[in-house]
């Protein structure tokens, strides 16, 4: 007898661009840039990353495994940072204050290894209250959490499970419902496409959450290439490495090169027109888009290893997307 029917994914084809209004996508733009701008204020001076590929990895195909949409995974990888990089932020904090009033310090290894064991159950606490964001497609019961944590041999109760809910949710001051990278793509797509694209939008898409699931996943080694072409140095300093933590943040930037890239890989023809549009949209510079762009491809379909390279300057990486589009006209 077959087993129990599987949720089904959400498919590309349920995409649906050009439905809506040109005032509310202009609406909607510019709301995003403005929480775009927002989040890359409070980022500056912000350290620690949670992004690791195999925690990313994790959260993938956990999404997958329980049929969950793509949005979610972004949202519970974005909301697992912030709460990871608030945890770290409050223990030192408590350090520094302890320190400071000379009074008896706490055992930190015991707090590192408290973070350590709660950690798994952290994470899934993040992916249900992503879940429960697009509760109009598909919510994860407690019960298939449960479960799957006993698989993985971790015990934890209904109340158990309630609670680490609530701690991140205190934690982040209930602000959890923030757009993705995912949300800027598409509505630069939406744009693009009444701006008359000659890639389509639907097909470019496909190819931008490829290439999305690609950064989560080698967030780290992508933005560290990016550091050295932006600097020309293979060797950035702390400082250059700190004042870059709000490039990470901004999404904005990272859905024009996205999309950039996409339309590289699609029709190469059109690349340089699209940019163009992305640079009229947003008001990122070309030498910005042009980096980014050059820098996802280069560790998707440029390079055999994501490892340290020399260090590009953008106007190197410009020059060659011109010389590769030009050869195709």
């Amino acid at each position: 007898m077959d087993g129990p029917v599987r949720p089904r994914l959400a498919s590309l084809s349920d995409f649906r661009f050009g439905a809506a209004a040109t005032e509310t996508i202009e609406d909607a733009l510019l709301h995003l840039a403005q929480q775009n701008e927002q989040a890359v204020q409070e980022a500056a001076g912000r350290r620690g990353s949670f992004r690791g590929t195999r925690i990313v990895e994790f959260v993938f195909l956990l999404s997958e495994q329980w049929c969950l949409e793509k949005s979610v995974s972004y949202q519970a990888v974005e909301i697992l940072e912030r709460f990871m990089v608030k945890q770290a932020e409050n223990i030192c904090r408590q350090a520094t204050i302890q320190l400071r009033d000379k009074t008896e310090p706490k055992n930190w290894r015991a707090l590192k290894e408290q973070l350590f064991n709660k950690f798994i159950l952290r994470l899934m606490s993040c992916v249900q209250l992503a879940s429960k964001l697009s509760f109009h497609y598909k919510i994860i019961s407690n019960i298939t959490v449960l479960n799957f944590l006993q698989a993985l041999g971790y015990l934890h109760t209904k109340e158990e499970l309630l609670e680490s809910e609530l701690d991140v949710l205190k934690s982040l001051n209930f602000q959890i419902n923030l757009p993705t990278p995912l949300a800027y793509v598409e509505i630069l797509l939406e744009v693009l496409g009444y701006n008359g694209c000659l890639v389509p939008t639907t097909q470019l898409h496909a190819t931008c959450l490829a290439l999305l699931d690609l950064v989560y996943l080698l967030h780290e080694p992508i933005y560290e290439s990016l550091l050295r072409a932006s600097i020309e140095n293979s060797t950035p300093s702390q400082l250059q490495g700190e004042k870059f933590v709000s490039v990470k943040d901004d999404f904005m930037l990272l859905a024009v090169g996205i999309i950039a890239a996409s339309v590289f890989i699609q029709n190469r023809e059109c690349w340089s027109q699209v940019v163009g549009h992305l640079q009229s949209i947003t008001g990122i510079t070309l030498e910005s888009i042009t980096a980014l762009s050059y820098t996802i491809l280069t560790h998707s379909v440029g390079a055999n290893t994501p490892g340290p390279q020399q260090p590009i300057p953008p106007h190197l990486a410009a020059r060659a997307l011109r010389a590769a589009a030009s050869s195709n006209t």
